[in-house]
């Protein structure tokens, strides 16, 4: 059984305790990494600390052509890192919609390559006879990233590649169910950065706690539930850390009467199920017009019955299990919750036989905003599909909720389209689509799904502070 230690100043560090990394598809032990101490945190830290002189002051030039390096190191070790993904996550290597460990791969070396090129020149405010003012970006120092379960590199890649393009240096704590992928590519990167640029310690809640907490951390980075991120805000406060907080997401999407079902509905499918729902900016909460829900209805249950479920190592498996059984517990709640609040079950609704956590893709019709399924994210592969009679109506009940992360609007006409979009709450709003995040667009939430935003040219300030130069001129 493989083992994966801790990097710390570029050094694989073991203890004598460890973390058992469970295969969700078996429900077998494949793996063990090294668990951290406290001191094992604090060490990490002060790596960081002491690169950050040298890191920061690195030319820029320098320090893009190494990212790009990354990028390179990812594709060449693809196959390792697909594996690893599928084994600790459960996902297919191709999954619904190519949505699966193969992108999520691919997906972390391209975010590696579009933001090496990103730049943050500086801005001239004033230049004239009386004075020179300008505008220039530093980076904070250290950053603290903690980072969840269900898109373990990618987001680690998010969290991590931002950080270093500007300068900081980075203790990442991934969640103590999927650090395998992680860990291996802190190992690696380690090959190509100066020591000390990039750490890793890996424990549960408490260790996560040590790091967010330590004094010479400048800023964290945090993607997860709400609950977990208000303790972070919390514990922030006391020495004012920046903070990005990318937390739960209970995206609603509607459907404007008129639209062409036979060419949205595979689409609605698969940003509703990729990943078996378990993505922040999954479509969680289905509006449709009362002239076309049962159809659309029909036509979502004839997609689900025809999904292959399985080991997401076998051949053509769109969707793998749950990532692990707590969170199968909670979407089987929230169903049988779903029942008792006049639900009815259109397909699924039930384990699928055998080893591993495995769940079968589950429509619920019948359900209104105020039922647990609709209010709440599941968090798995279950979507309610919840009617509604006026344009207004939908938005109204697209808006009522705590969380916006993620929003869409399906319908023939655009503009329309983008009008409804518009006057939703939440960070991105799609058009006949949803999910779709890229490199260079900036992504984050509001309300309590977050603040602070990642990617593009917003993200990448996020991981620095201001500073402004004026210069008085005789």
């Amino acid at each position: 059984m493989k083992h994966y230690p801790m990097i710390i100043n570029g050094h694989a560090i073991d203890s004598n305790d460890r973390l058992a990394v469970v295969n969700p598809a078996t429900g077998d032990t494949f793996a063990t990494c090294a668990r951290a101490s406290d001191h094992h945190v604090d060490t990490a830290v002060h790596a960081a600390k002491m690169a950050f002189d040298v890191w920061s002051k690195r030319p820029d030039a320098e320090r893009k052509a190494l990212i790009h390096q990354l990028g390179a190191l990812i594709e060449q070790h693809k196959d390792e890192l697909i594996e690893l993904v599928v084994r600790e996550t459960g996902k297919p290597i191709g999954g619904l919609g190519g949505v699966g460990a193969t992108m999520e791969v691919m997906g972390a070396s391209a975010w590696s390559h579009v933001t090496a090129d990103i730049d943050l020149p500086d801005e001239i405010i004033q230049d004239d006879a009386t004075a020179l003012v300008t505008v220039t970006r530093k980076p904070l120092g250290v950053v603290a990233s903690v980072t969840p379960w269900n898109w373990p590199l990618l987001i680690a890649i998010w969290h991590l590649i931002a950080a270093i393009r500007a300068g900081n240096t980075v203790v990442i704590k991934p969640s103590e169910l999927t650090p395998l992928a992680t860990a291996r590519f802190i190992e690696l990167a380690n090959g190509i950065l100066p020591p000390g640029v990039l750490n890793i310690v890996m424990g549960e809640g408490n260790i996560g706690q040590r790091l967010i907490s330590a004094p010479a951390v400048s800023k964290v980075v945090f993607t997860g539930s709400t609950a977990t991120g208000k303790r972070i805000m919390a514990s922030a406060s006391n020495s004012l850390k920046r903070l990005v907080l990318e937390l739960g997401g209970n995206d609603a999407a509607i459907v404007l009467p008129g639209t062409d079902l036979d060419r949205v509905a595979g689409d609605i499918f698969a940003a509703a199920f990729h990943n078996n729902g378990q993505t922040c900016a999954c479509l969680k909460r289905l509006y449709v017009h009362e002239s076309q829900y049962e159809a659309l209805c029909q036509r979502l249950v004839a997609i689900a019955e025809g999904i292959k479920v399985g080991n997401g190592l076998d051949a053509d498996v769109e969707l793998g299990p749950i990532q692990n059984e707590a969170q199968r517990s909670i979407v089987e709640n929230l169903v049988a919750a779903a029942v008792r609040e006049g639900g009815q079950i259109l397909c699924g609704g039930k384990r699928v036989e055998g080893a591993g956590y495995f769940y079968s893709p589950t429509l619920v019709a019948g359900l209104r905003n105020g039922c647990e399924l609709v209010d709440q994210e599941q968090f798995g592969p279950v979507l309610p599909i919840i009617r509604y009679t006026l344009i207004d109506e939908a938005i109204e009940l697209a808006n009522d909720s705590p969380n916006g992360l993620g929003g869409s609007v399906w319908g023939e006409n655009t503009a329309e389209a983008e009008q409804v979009g518009r006057q939703l709450e939440c960070g991105t709003v799609w058009i006949n689509g949803h999910g779709g995040v890229q490199p260079d667009a900036p992504f984050g939430g509001v309300k309590e799904s977050g603040f602070g935003v990642e990617f593009g040219r917003y993200g990448l300030e996020e991981c620095t502070s201001i500073q402004t130069v004026k210069i008085h001129r005789q």
